[in-house]
């Protein structure tokens, strides 16, 4: 009797195995990465950026968005699209002091390099006066505010975005800054906002919630909470609190040592699942939304004349 059982345990046993294996799989097919690290750059990175978009190719990404704090990746995302099939590749901005900081004519460069790849500004991330003097550095640093106007050139920033529908990511501003800054940038016409992994900032549930309110997306983003686990939970509590459609999940992978950026969304949404959140909540953090910011779901408009 025992030897008649046998198989048939070893088979489901074997069966078990393989659903459990199946339920912790993660098809990566249409997510965007918003937050894409990679070489060459000042600061070390596990790859280049042709590595990287091959990488997402093959991990089934519909599209990467190339970003270096120090110098313009629209030419390179441009490069990199130009050898890599299936994938959209974008390019950006980050308004640090080595652009020469709230600079207008930086943008307008982004919007003219050809191949049209540009497509995110972010406020400074660095070089931002929240962000370095929270650190104590004592660097210097670049503004977006003085008192409770923005600096000057910075509403031209907001026009040039507006007009070619560029993505205004915050970079690492104060919440207060980003909060004082969205009616500004609503009013100059911008139609899509982005709070850089606003949990980095240290914002608070309110304020999280008054962003949401403006219709602004929030990042949640990979690197944190590869760091730092404990922050899975207030990730997971934002996102059932205020709405799935309020944010976006990104890798900001590509330092040296760091797995590549394909292999951190797959573990980033596989413990998003373990955590309760279901298919329909990851598909707008992973792909809706970060499509719709990037204007990827847009209908084109045939002409007529």
């Amino acid at each position: 009797m025992q030897k008649f059982f046998a198989i048939p345990i070893i088979f489901l046993s074997l069966l078990i195995w393989s659903v459990s294996l199946q339920a912790q799989q993660v098809d990566l097919t249409g997510v965007i990465d918003m937050h894409v690290h990679a070489g060459p750059d000042s600061r070390p990175r596990a790859m280049n950026d042709l590595q990287a978009a091959q990488l997402a190719q093959q991990a089934g990404l519909r599209a990467i968005v190339l970003k270096n704090h120090f110098t313009m990746t629209a030419d390179r995302a441009a490069l990199a699209m130009d050898q890599v099939e299936g994938l959209e590749i974008f390019g950006g901005i980050a308004l640090n002091r080595a652009v020469g900081g709230i600079n207008p004519e930086a943008v307008r460069q982004l919007v003219a390099f050809s191949g049209g790849r540009g497509k995110v500004v972010w406020l400074p991330t660095f070089d931002a006066e929240f962000y370095v003097t929270r650190a104590g550095s004592g660097d210097a640093f670049v503004s977006i505010m003085e008192g409770d106007r923005p600096v000057d050139g910075l509403t031209e920033v907001f026009s040039i975005i507006a007009e070619n529908d560029l993505v205004l990511a915050m970079g690492h501003s104060a919440p207060e800054e980003v909060l004082a800054l969205i009616p500004l940038a609503r009013e100059q016409g911008i139609r899509s906002i982005l709070i850089t992994h606003v949990f980095g900032q240290g914002a608070t549930f309110q304020q999280m919630q008054q962003m949401a309110d403006t219709g602004a997306i929030m990042e949640l983003d990979w690197l944190a909470a590869y760091t730092n686990p404990d922050l899975i939970d207030a990730y997971v509590n934002a996102i059932q609190a205020i709405g799935a459609d309020r944010f976006i999940i990104s890798s900001d992978f590509g330092q040296a040592g760091n797995p590549d950026h394909a292999t951190g969304l797959t573990e980033f949404i596989r413990i998003l699942y373990a955590a309760g959140l279901s298919d329909s909540q990851i598909d707008l953090l992973a792909r809706q939304n970060p499509a719709k910011l990037l204007g990827l779901d847009q209908p084109v408009l045939l002409r007529t004349d």
